[in-house]
């Protein structure tokens, strides 16, 4: 069993993912986005010369082909627009598709993360990762294509002017203009280093907001009756603060940057205009050429500004895609694990062999190197920082189609043992058997469809009652739907709503009261049909009435499947066939 968790283990570290694959599909796509913002930027640069080249004309009083110029102007502005039309097309149309795979692959991965994963990061990590990542990703990669045009239509208008300068053999003002692009350029490229760094510690940030504020939001009624508003207002601004803080130092930092290079290339490119008003004098260039270096002037200032756009969008995209593709890496999100074995037909026998569990809790640290140079991205590895034993050497066994209930205090390891049925947990050592078989050895879909879980609070989706229950058996007919809820005791809520089934029940089932949801929780496993049920605390929130109903539909059961009873109350518990 151990080889097969390692070589499990294995396949995922050795998984690497980057955005690479999910453009290589849309290739040809990309291509011709490409092709189309190359082409409209080189309309762009058509029409710059020739309406230069028009104002040429007119001052040597050649209007004729100053109209024909004009009219040329007029044709590259139309033909700039209409490429510009198909590049936004295929850009709309396929980076859609490309943000819509790298959300669900991601969503896939994080199904895949193991309980424990979920316990040590918030829900903003994840949220963050999933959804807004991949459009940061998708949206800078495009912005890089749009600014990389414009570099290269800047870049061959200040070559152009180069050229000019060296014509008129003014060497020396075509290397000031090859030293302010040099200069420049050395300023963004450190500037996003340092956007490098700050950006990494913003999104973090903003995961623990977006974690806060999605519990905020799904807690609303207990914030309120609690009175815990002023509370979470302190904890919420303290956040925004720090958020504040970090947003504006990279701001401030990345305008200070600004701020230096604009100074430079703005002072460069008045200086060429002067020396272009001297040369002008000494006639060596003619008005036209002047007019020329003045109207494009700004070429210049956009050439370097949008080199360093070019870099803060490669910046971005390095930091959403190592926070995406990191849900990929065991080291830091552990995935479950399965194994090979198929059974189709679940006695429902259940077995802890000296069992072990601890709760665990991890940090990411570089891997100590014994060589003197150390790399700028040294490998990270788990490290245990804190260990609490719940359960130590447990043994015990359930026959097949048997009830039975556990009973203990709070904290004594009740969910754990549910838990560590399931698979949600892994065990430190020993070994948890179904039918005499490990259940390391089982794969998935023999395991979760042997076992259906009631948890004491379970999650009510924002559907139908009726797409709730569908989820757990997509072919459900509706005479297996309605004794399902009449088992769960829901049948007579279920009919005095004016839709009934139809009803939709909002976000956590937030238009049900706790009893509703556990008993919709009951109905939606009773339609699996699961070889082993078990109910955590899974009629708590009932009424004395509600629970005597469904108590009888757990009764009903027995001798049919393996029953799994955690309860305080002992009425509940009185006619299982063992109590642990």
């Amino acid at each position: 069993m151990k080889n097969n968790k390692t070589d499990s283990i294995k396949t995922t570290k050795n998984k690497k993912k980057s955005i690479t694959e999910y453009l290589s599909k849309y290739k040809f796509a990309i291509f011709y986005y490409v092709l189309c913002v190359i082409s409209a930027g080189a309309c762009t640069f058509l029409y710059t010369i020739s309406i230069a080249y028009s104002i040429e004309c007119i001052t040597t009083t050649r209007y004729k082909t100053a109209v024909y110029c004009l009219i040329a102007v007029m044709a590259f502005a139309v033909l700039e627009r209409i490429i510009t039309f198909f590049s936004n097309y295929f850009y709309h149309k396929y980076s859609n598709k490309i943000m819509e795979e790298l959300n669900l692959d991601l969503a896939k991965q994080a199904f895949k993360l193991n309980s424990e994963t979920y316990n040590n990061h918030n829900t903003g990590e994840f949220v963050q990762r999933i959804v807004t990542d991949p459009e940061k990703i998708v949206n800078s990669l495009a912005s890089i294509i749009d600014y990389l045009a414009d570099v290269i239509v800047a870049a061959v208008m200040v070559i152009y002017l180069m050229t000019l300068y060296l014509m008129t053999l003014n060497v020396w003002i075509a290397l000031v203009l090859l030293v302010a692009i040099v200069i420049g350029s050395i300023i963004e490229i450190n500037r996003t280093k340092v956007f490098g760094k700050n950006s990494y510690k913003q999104r973090k940030t903003l995961d623990e907001i977006n974690s806060l504020t999605t519990e905020i939001v799904r807690s609303e009624k207990d914030v309120k009756s609690l009175g815990l508003e002023s509370r979470l207002t302190t904890v919420s601004n303290k956040n925004y603060n720090r958020y504040r803080k970090i947003r504006y130092k990279t701001n401030i930092v990345d305008v200070g940057f600004w701020t230096i290079r604009d100074i430079i290339i703005k002072i460069f490119s008045i200086a060429m205009l002067i020396l272009g008003v001297y040369l002008i004098n000494g006639a060596l260039i003619t008005l036209a050429t002047f007019m020329i270096v003045y109207t494009n002037n700004d070429s210049l200032i956009n050439l370097v500004r949008n080199i360093g756009r070019i870099s803060t969008n490669l910046v971005e995209v390095k930091v959403s895609s190592k926070r995406m593709f990191s849900l990929f890496d065991e080291n830091e999100f552990s995935t479950e694990w399965f194994g090979d074995v198929n059974l189709n037909n679940i006695r429902g026998e259940i077995e802890f062999k000296k069992v072990r569990f601890s709760f665990k809790e991890y940090k990411l640290e570089p891997i100590k190197s014994t060589n003197k140079n150390k790399t700028k991205n040294p490998n990270l590895e788990k490290v245990l920082v804190n260990k609490n034993t719940v359960l130590d050497n447990l043994s015990f066994k359930i026959k097949p189609n048997t009830t039975v209930a556990f009973v203990g205090k709070s904290g004594s390891g009740k969910s754990t043992i549910l838990n560590l049925m399931s698979k949600m947990y892994e065990v430190d050592s020993g070994e948890v058997l179904i039918d005499g078989i490990n259940i390391n050895s089982l794969n998935k879909h023999t395991l979760r469809n042997s076992i259906s879980l009631v948890n004491q609070f379970p999650y009510i989706f924002d559907m139908t009652i009726k797409e709730n229950l569908l989820l757990a058996k997509e072919d459900a007919t509706d005479d297996e739907i309605k004794l399902a809820i009449k088992k769960a005791s829901l049948d007579e809520f279920v009919s005095s709503l004016p839709e009934g089934l139809n009803t939709k029940v909002g976000e956590s089932g937030i238009k049900l009261s706790g009893g509703q949801k556990q008993r919709l929780a009951i109905a939606r496993a009773l339609l699996r049909n699961s070889s082993i049920l078990v109910f955590d605390e899974s009629t708590s929130s009932l009424d004395n009435f509600a629970q005597d109903e469904v108590k009888k539909s757990i009764d009903s059961l027995k001798g049919e499947s393996t029953i799994v009873i955690v309860a305080h109350r002992l009425s509940t518990i009185k006619n299982v066939d063992h109590i642990f």
